[in-house]
């Protein structure tokens, strides 16, 4: 079974990909969403000739498929690369699941069920007071019992959203929401580790959990720090895609909590070895999946399957209006019900491709 075609389907913010093999087996996969007419040009010019002809029978070799590429492509080892590769490998694994008639979740060796979700918020243009009131009529409507809301400036150089903000908005939440649900920050690469620290007591007294991204993400020895001296857990990862630089983050512990995305990162195959490395530390891994593309079903598969799965999936609560082009792109979209949403039960990925939406994208097809 040798792949035939890759054909990509695009917007500037959602790119799909579609397999095709000799004997005419489809499957479907994503590259990482933002500039994803980018990353799908990457696709066919820098993946698709090193692996059209190429044999997939196996799905026990695609890691070594995806490592060919990147040594045939050694000059670009960045973020675009690999959200290609992403795009390669997700269409892979669906494309398995329905020749064998089973979900990715079980090709992995878990159970389609429901799983815990956490209402993730990616609005700083929203009062304290706004998002408190947001939290808790989701609770009431979806059940949601964890919620993630956002502190800083995003890559803010230590300056806030506006004066005061971080500092009110964390006991604003808590005193909305009382004391039976978790809460989750995320600072998007905002403060110095003294800040990060000074801000992290805050969050202690107010029985936060989850401290995401306090640092610059390129300054790890910065998160270390404010992992070392914080007792709640201080996460990260979603940016980074080199396997190498996770071995290093993993083995200095410079976060309690691993959060790769599986697009970001390249794929099930690459994300699966940051898991194996995170397993092997203690470590726990809860993905970054911040929007509603299909980062979050390719997210709810694996969190079904792996063993150091953290207690709940990401799912961006952000409406239409706000990020219009994560709708409209595939049928079973995630819905949040007691506070759970289901992993797709269907071959493969378990979704459906929208016709209309594949009619108003950008096409490009790269064959044998």
């Amino acid at each position: 079974m040798k792949i035939r075609a890759l054909e990509t389907f695009c917007t500037r913010e959602v790119g799909l990909v579609r397999l095709t093999t000799d004997d005419g087996a489809q499957g479907w996969g994503q590259v990482a969403t933002y500039h994803a007419d980018l990353s799908a040009a990457v696709l066919h010019r820098q993946v698709a000739p090193w692996v059209l002809g190429r044999d997939i029978s196996d799905l026990a070799l695609l890691g070594d498929l995806v490592d060919f590429v990147c040594e045939r492509e050694h000059k670009f080892p960045g973020s675009h690369l690999c959200r290609a590769l992403g795009g390669l490998d997700t269409a892979v694994w669906d494309l398995h699941g329905k020749l064998e008639g089973k979900s990715v979740c079980e090709l992995l060796g878990g159970t389609p069920r429901p799983l815990r979700v956490y209402a993730s918020s990616m609005k700083r243009d929203i009062t304290p007071r706004e998002e408190a009131e947001r939290f808790l009529r989701l609770r009431d409507r979806h059940g949601f019992d964890a919620f993630k809301f956002r502190v800083g400036a995003e890559c803010g150089r230590g300056r806030d959203e506006w004066p005061g903000r971080s500092e009110a908005i964390v006991p604003a939440v808590r005193r909305a929401l009382g004391d039976d649900v978790e809460l989750l920050v995320d600072a998007n690469s905002c403060y110095s580790p003294e800040q990060a620290i000074e801000l992290g007591r805050i969050l202690e007294e107010n029985r936060v959990c989850h401290f995401e991204e306090p640092c610059p993400y390129w300054r790890p020895d910065w998160t270390r720090q404010v992992t070392e001296a914080l007792d709640l857990d201080v996460t990260g990862g979603e940016q980074d895609n080199n396997l190498a630089l996770w071995q290093f983050l993993i083995a200095t512990g410079t976060m309690d909590v691993a959060q790769p995305d599986v697009c970001y990162v390249g794929g099930v195959d690459r994300f699966l070895r940051v898991v194996r490395m995170a397993a092997a530390a203690g470590m726990p891994v809860t993905p970054h999946s911040a929007n509603l593309s299909l980062v979050t079903v390719f997210t709810l598969h694996l969190m079904g399957a792996i063993e150091n799965a953290g207690p709940y999936v990401e799912l961006s609560i952000e409406a239409a209006e706000y990020y219009p082009w994560q709708y409209g792109v595939y049928d079973e979209l995630p819905v949040a019900r007691d506070g759970r949403v289901e992993i797709p039960a269907g071959p493969g990925w378990g979704i459906t491709v929208r016709p209309q939406w594949l009619a108003n994208s950008t096409r490009e097809l790269s064959e044998v």
